[in-house]
């Protein structure tokens, strides 16, 4: 339905996953008869879902634990890991620095150049250590080194910026990233992102992308919505990209899989994703939580050291339990970051979806009050859902 902002401006209404509910069905079914997995390219996992490629979040120890663990870690490769042969005194500066002085500090920190023969090593030691060689670059990046990431070994490349298209204008002299040509002579599966309407997910899958990454500013650490003004509410926007994944599907027969990217902290908001028709979800600030994160428990968004317009900021999320604890449990925290994929089979379990497609399929309401109805106590004593 259209809404009228003002003369000659209409709009539609848009919602975020804090906003709607799902609905238990006819039937439900045995957790453990739920079926979470998931495929892109030739590379399946069992977990659902996909630490976000931060410093803070992912370095190679943290690839290589989330691979054994059914998951996986996407290792940036245009951040510190691949500025710096050693990263832990740099991760230390960035803990300890106070807040006025925290931009100034990674401007200069991520403007050391980034090194071919560090894209190299940080490939084989995940893949030495029996990881999934996961890794991101952002556009300009893939032009300058997609060859010595597949050169190297990597399983799988993610291109992302606040927003990619295929239908970029450039200045003079200065050619963009051609994504159809990128995706085609790359030997491994290319995700793409970030987006959020239908067209241009639809776009990014004719050209040849294998996943496509669907989230513009919610991030925990993500200030673009404030510093741009640009963005879509996460459940719209997936719902809007997964329905273009639906046609596309009809029309050629490939599946290309939606990943919901940004504003994802508990067990909850990834199940809301998947009912919106996420097939998989990726998250930066849970993971962040672990004692096994590169971040000592801070966070911090990819745009953050901008040196024109920085777009993020660093978040204190601290320290809650491993990283198994929060991915798979069992969970010693009742507000719901723990045991993530547990909270997915449960929530299949209750609205009987025995797989990711068929929880894709639930009814989803309008429900502003889900988060709040009835929880004057946890809000007032600061428990469970009151934190």
């Amino acid at each position: 339905m259209s809404i009228v902002i003002g003369r000659g401006k209409n709009s539609r209404r848009a919602y975020g996953i804090d906003e709607i509910a799902l609905v238990p069905g006819a039937r439900t079914l045995d957790p453990s008869l739920a079926d979470t997995s998931y495929s892109i390219g030739s590379i399946k996992r069992e977990v659902p879902i996909i630490a976000s490629a931060m410093d803070g979040v992912v370095d190679v120890r943290m690839a290589v634990l989330l691979s054994e663990l059914g998951s996986m870690g996407v290792l940036n490769l245009e951040g510190i890991q691949t500025r710096y042969e050693d990263t832990n005194p740099i991760l230390d500066k960035i803990a300890s620095v106070g807040k006025s002085e925290f931009v100034s500090l990674m401007q200069a920190l991520y403007s050391e150049p980034v090194k071919y023969e560090l894209i190299e090593l940080r490939i084989k030691e995940i893949k030495e250590n029996g990881g999934i060689a996961a890794v991101s670059l952002t556009p300009l990046g893939a032009a300058k080194y997609g060859q010595i990431v597949a050169q190297a070994g990597a399983d799988i490349v993610f291109i992302q910026a606040t927003v990619v298209s295929t239908n970029h204008l450039s200045p003079d002299g200065i050619e963009s990233l051609n994504l159809a040509q990128f995706c085609q002579e790359m030997p491994i599966p290319v995700v793409l992102g970030n987006c959020v309407t239908y067209e241009v997910s639809l776009e990014l899958m004719k050209a040849g992308a294998a996943a496509i990454l669907v989230g513009i500013g919610p991030g925990a650490a993500c200030t673009s919505r404030g510093v741009l003004g640009v963005g879509v509410p996460q459940a719209t926007a997936v719902a809007d990209c997964a329905a273009a994944r639906d046609d596309f599907h009809t029309e050629t027969g490939k599946y290309v899989p939606i990943i919901a990217d940004g504003g994802i902290v508990t067990g909850g908001d990834i199940c809301k994703c998947i009912a919106c028709g996420a097939d998989a979800v990726m998250i930066g600030s849970p993971i962040a939580r672990a004692k096994e994160a590169p971040g000592r428990g801070y966070h911090w968004g990819m745009a953050t050291p901008s040196p024109v317009l920085p777009r993020g900021t660093r978040i204190n999320v601290g320290t809650t339990g491993t990283i198994k604890d929060i991915l798979i449990g069992p969970a010693k925290l009742d507000d719901g970051t723990h045991n993530l994929l547990g909270a997915l089979k449960t929530s299949m379990g209750t609205l009987g979806a025995q797989t990711i497609k068929q929880m894709q399929q639930v009814e989803v309401v309008i429900a502003p009050s889900l988060l709040t109805e009835g929880k004057v106590y946890q809000k007032a004593q600061q428990l469970g859902m009151g934190k």
